[in-house]
């Protein structure tokens, strides 16, 4: 073949004409995941994380870390290779723990066949969604209300109408004759946060009955988000009122849990879920095309919690009771502050007075002093002139807080 004298780029083919328009809209999601509310929480804290002079309290979480038993179960676990696939519904060990800590708790008997380990408490709740509901069914949230809550139905098609709780005397409280008007028939599920976040609002006991036989009687579905249920201030009760002392097992009642708040335990990702056992096998194949199953170290770690850890419970109860009265003790004495009572959790919700927009509020609050509060903005349009603090922390932040805010209100008058 005879030498081609041209130089070597000249060789090379024509490019490739620009390629023409698509005839499609640009690639997006579907309407529904794009209408889904971002959180201002998460918004405000990732803009100012990177502050070192923000003294945050916007996140539901201790100050403190997971203690080591905990750490140390799971480090064993590691060094044994439990690496490997486990079972859907969850290690028998993690199960067989759940049911005897639910049954000596709760007063009645729960037994494995109606426990599954979950990937963290909101994993549970996507799970149980997923097995109820349908696009266009009826589901009502009592609220405010932690917005993965009221979201997750809205992204499975359903559609959510706002119950709101109410101050009275001072206390956060429920109109059950008015929740029962809303839980109307063909309602297909009710969701409860109780003790409740952002407000720290408890059901009472006698509430429980008379909304339990409503549902019955329409074939509604209870989802109980527990996973404040340990994290009550009142050093009497072992844990807050539950639908799982009162249902029968075939009720239509799914409880779901997680490790996260009351074991300091938030990183690790994982929960439980207590259903009628006729969901079990259900349930197995929802995990298995979500996630499979939960780490093995993790569920080592979970375990160790439940058999070691009430001590961990009992301290940051009483730590969360002490910081609890010396922020609302605090709050109430400045000019303008409304702090209702509450029964549990770890937050206190509370709104200044003229004040209508939280996630502004919140946004001075950090620029001007450095302090970083939840807007009340997130938990719905009912809060929207609230601000939630979280008091899982020392007295000494909180006292620096308090200083922030009272610097925040006399600039602000």
């Amino acid at each position: 073949m005879p030498h081609d004298p041209r130089p070597v780029q000249d060789l090379a083919p024509d490019p490739s004409p620009s390629p023409r328009p698509s005839p499609f809209p640009q690639p997006l999601p579907r309407a529904t995941v794009q209408a889904l509310t971002a959180s201002p929480i998460r918004q405000l804290a990732n803009a100012a994380m990177h502050r070192a002079d923000v003294l945050p309290f916007w996140f539901g979480e201790s100050d403190s870390p997971t203690v080591g038993v905990i750490r140390e179960a799971a480090s064993l676990s590691l060094a044994r290779g439990e690496t490997r696939y486990g079972e859907n519904l969850g290690r028998p060990y993690l199960r067989h723990a759940l049911s005897r800590y639910l049954s000596a708790l709760h007063g009645v008997d729960i037994g494995t066949e109606r426990i599954a380990v979950s990937g963290s408490g909101v994993s549970g709740i996507m799970l149980a969604a997923q097995l109820l509901l349908e696009p266009g069914d009826h589901v009502v949230a009592i609220t405010p209300l932690w917005p993965n809550l009221t979201e997750i139905p809205r992204i499975l098609g359903a559609r959510t109408q706002r119950y709101p709780l109410s101050v009275t005397d001072g206390r956060w409280t429920l109109d059950v004759p008015g929740l029962l008007q809303a839980l109307r028939p063909g309602t297909r599920l009710l969701l409860l946060n109780s003790p409740n976040n952002p407000t720290g609002w408890t059901i009472a006991a006698d509430d429980i009955a008379p909304i339990l036989r409503h549902c019955r009687q329409h074939g509604i579905w209870i989802l109980c988000d527990d996973v404040y249920e340990r994290l009550l201030y009142d050093p009497g009760q072992a844990s807050a009122p539950s639908f799982l002392r009162h249902c029968a097992p075939d009720d239509r009642v799914i409880s779901v849990n997680s490790f996260s708040k009351a074991w300091s335990m938030t990183g690790w990702r994982v929960g439980w879920m207590v259903v009628p056992a006729s969901l079990t096998d259900d349930l197995a194949k929802l995990i298995e095309y979500n996630s499979s199953c939960v780490f093995d170290p993790v569920q080592r770690a979970a375990t160790a919690a439940l058999e070691h850890g009430e001590a961990t419970v009992a301290a940051l109860r009483a730590q969360l009771a002490r910081t609890r009265a010396l922020l609302t003790d605090a709050l109430r004495g400045l000019p303008g502050i409304e702090a209702p009572d509450a029964g549990g959790a770890m937050y206190v919700f509370f709104r200044m007075a003229g004040a209508t927009d939280s996630a502004l509020l919140a946004r001075q609050l950090v620029e001007q002093t450095g302090l970083g509060l939840a807007p009340g903005a997130a938990f719905g349009p009912e809060a929207s002139a609230w601000l939630r603090w979280c008091h899982a922390t020392t007295p000494e932040r909180l006292e620096e807080g308090l200083s922030r805010l009272r610097r925040f209100l006399t600039q602000r008058t």
